[in-house]
């Protein structure tokens, strides 16, 4: 060899050296046009080391055109012959995802390596033709772990779970030792349901040494969030090195952590992992976003991912809107979708969701049709939105004609469409919509019998949910929570004991809102002492418990009881009354006369609680006073409060008057009543009465002959006894 043959050659190793730097640091722009300057050099001329790390960089970055121009140099020069060569065209075809060409170069190699076989085979695997992936495998030496690991992971992706497990076994039968790919692979398999092979698997990685591999630690974190055993993911995660933990590992706490709604502990990983001197990754702000993060926080994570760069990444900015939307937040997310230049449809949808969630109906219409505008097709998402956003029926017909008219009767869709019908008081619609459903899942049975329920007709959801009894499916808390409202509306004493024992039967009784819903039910149907029975065995109360409670005592006339109820529910711990307690209360303190008890909880409403009063307290208290005959008192509280005269409270103590027979105050009140309701028959009815109470008979007969002249009578009463 003479010297200048010599030099060359060094050259070019070195060139090959700096060639395979520029591709392991991702500096590949930088590669295609340094291979470049070789092949079109006078002296130098790629070898089978060049062209293979040319052809690596075409591959990772599907540079199909290129890598093309690269394969028939290959042929022309005889270099794919070298298997560095021929193994970097089996990357190459298979990552741009022709299979056919993957196969016509395998062909081509005469002494096929381990290395081609698995590339052949991950081939095959991921481009979803399973069957001929295993006609290879049982032709293909299978010594080396890399071959299994291909046949593996091909299952796994193309959900093939069991197979993939059948072929561990068999793996460990044939004593071929998994390494941390294999182990990765097969824990990303186990959840709930083979939770304790997935702990199998777990003593094998400490037994193989494979658990200082952040893919193995990473897969066991995942795994047991899965399987729901977050303490055990804890401890994985505290007992990997710090050198171990990568992006991956904290992006997989964050995201399980979240996945179980223990977002401050998510928040606070995601502020471990800085500390760690580790940077957020698109995935990382995406799920702590997702989290229900306080407005302080959330703003925190918005100025990280801004300092990082991802300003313009459109699932960081999604999920942006998103935390937004959920706090409330709408300028904010304005602000961020008009600052989007590259929109995406769940960008639309995200848009149309909150102006949904803020009953902004109109406004949600208008980003509808700018979205169909700018060519954005919708989907069961947004028309689910706009479902949620209608408050008109032709909206809805309307809504239901796109749907019909693009194939979107899915049954969500459905679902949304049918609830949306029943909040517009259109029951034939809403049924016809369920009806025709091929396929009807709990949410569907459940939104139709709650639909006839909320608009007046109970009897028809009872006779819906005996039909929904004969199906496959089961209720659920929702659904006897329906029907318990519905015997508490029509009093169906018989039935609220059934629903009470399929309650238990079911495992339900530790459910808060159905021992409420009980508690309503039997007191409605006559049975306080059936309520107090629920009430004593629920094992967690809620303020609604205590409510349900002290309203059945009032509905019962025992305001004693309703009061005593009331003093011990205000030393119950992390128990506070609300404005319905207060009404219950007080309504139990006016039907039974107890005027101190009143008046006394009317103030440490205001001074205790400092819970501002509404008119339907000021007609308790009014109430309370007038039946005790306080009526100046009562008069007082009108004239005080800022209510005044409300049509409410005015009737209370206009009822009051009647029932003691005041005059003097009877008719300022009757004055009010009449300034809004002139044609009330009841208000001159009742002043008439208050005047012959006071020996006043022809003031009386008068309001009699103006009830006649106006031709204003009084609705006779009736009686669904003897119907």
């Amino acid at each position: 060899m003479n010297s200048v043959t010599k030099l060359t050659a060094e050259q070019l190793v070195k060139l090959n050296s700096r060639l395979a730097e520029l591709t392991r640091s991702g500096h590949f722009s930088d590669c295609l046009k340094l291979f470049g300057q070789i092949q079109s050099s006078y002296s130098l001329r790629p070898d089978q080391y060049t062209l293979s790390t040319a052809l690596t960089v075409c591959a990772n970055t599907r540079n199909v055109f290129f890598g093309n121009q690269l394969h028939a140099y290959a042929i022309q020069t005889g270099l794919k012959a070298y298997s560095f060569v021929a193994n970097s065209l089996l990357s190459l075809h298979a990552k741009k995802k022709d299979l056919n060409s993957v196969l016509w170069v395998f062909k081509d190699i005469e002494y096929p390596d381990v290395y081609s076989w698995t590339t052949l085979l991950a081939a095959c695997s991921r481009l979803g033709n399973i069957g001929y992936a295993f006609q290879l495998f049982v032709e293909m030496p299978k010594s080396n772990v890399a071959i299994w690991n291909a046949i593996i992971t091909g299952c796994t992706d193309n959900g093939h779970e069991k197979v993939a497990m059948y072929l561990f076994r068999e793996m460990h039968r044939m004593d071929v030792k998994p390494d941390n790919y294999t182990l990765a692979s097969i824990l990303s398999l186990c959840s709930m349901n083979i939770l304790e092979y997935g702990q199998h698997v777990h003593s094998a990685a400490i037994k193989t040494g494979y658990l200082v591999r952040a893919s193995v630690i990473n897969s066991l974190i995942t795994m047991y969030f899965n399987g729901e055993c977050v303490a055990d993911a804890f401890l994985v995660f505290e007992e990997a090195e710090a050198t171990i933990r990568d992006c991956i590992t904290y992006n997989a706490m964050i995201d399980g952590l979240v996945g179980v709604e223990r977002n401050e502990d998510a928040f606070l990983m995601f502020k471990r992992m800085q500390e760690a001197c580790l940077s957020p990754t698109e995935l990382t702000f995406v799920s702590v976003m997702s989290s229900s993060l306080s407005l302080k926080a959330g703003c925190q994570v918005q100025a990280k991912a801004i300092k990082m760069g991802y300003v313009d990444c459109i699932a960081v900015n999604n999920a942006t809107m998103t935390m937004y939307s959920k706090l409330g937040e709408l300028h904010e997310v304005q602000n961020i979708f008009e600052n989007i230049e590259l929109k995406d449809l769940v960008s639309w949808n995200i848009m149309i969701s909150t102006y949904s969630q803020e009953n902004l109906g109109p406004s949600a219409i208008l980003i509808f049709l700018e979205m169909r505008r700018q060519g954005f097709e919708p989907d069961e998402f947004t028309y689910g939105s706009l479902l949620a956003a209608s408050d008109s029926s032709q909206t809805v017909e309307t809504i239901h004609s796109l749907l019909s008219k693009n194939g979107l009767m899915e049954v969500e869709v459905s679902n949304a469409l049918g609830s949306a019908y029943c909040r517009n008081g259109k029951m034939n619609q809403a049924f016809q919509v369920f009806f025709d459903l091929p396929y009807k899942n709990l949410t569907s049975w459940n939104g139709i019998i709650s639909g006839f329920f909320v608009n007046g007709y109970p009897l028809q959801g009872l006779e819906l949910f005996s039909e929904f009894l004969n199906t496959k499916l089961k209720p659920d808390v929702f659904t006897l929570t329906i029907i318990l409202s519905i015997c508490s509306s029509i009093s169906a004493l018989s039935l609220g004991q059934q629903i009470h024992g399929n309650i238990i039967r079911r495992g339900f009784s530790s459910d808060i809102s159905l021992g409420n819903a009980l508690i309503t039910t039997y007191a409605k149907s006559g049975s306080l002492d059936m309520s107090l029975r629920v009430f004593n065995a629920m094992v967690k109360r809620d303020t609604i418990s205590w409510n349900a409670i002290i309203s059945a005592y009032a509905q019962h006339g025992q305001g004693k009881e309703a009061v005593r109820f009331f003093e011990v529910m205000q030393n119950s711990p992390e128990i506070e009354p609300d404005q319905a307690t207060f009404t219950a209360v007080l309504s139990a303190c006016s039907h039974a006369g107890l005027v101190d008890d009143g008046t006394r909880i009317f103030y440490s409403m205001v001074k205790n609680y400092e819970c501002l009063p509404n008119v339907d307290h000021f007609s308790c208290i009014v109430d309370l006073l007038g039946r005790s005959g306080h009526l100046e008192e009562a008069e007082k509280v009108i004239n005080g409060g800022q209510f005044k005269a409300h049509s409410n409270l005015c009737w209370s103590l206009f009822s009051a008057c009647a029932a003691h027979g005041n005059l003097r105050l009877g008719r300022t009140i009757a004055k009010l009543l009449l300034k809004r309701e002139r044609d009330n028959p009841s208000v001159y009815v009742l002043l008439s009465n208050i005047y012959a109470a006071a020996g006043h008979w022809e003031e009386a007969a008068n309001l009699r002959d103006i009830i006649r002249m106006n031709g204003t009578m009084k609705q006779p009463g009736y009686s669904w006894i003897g119907v």
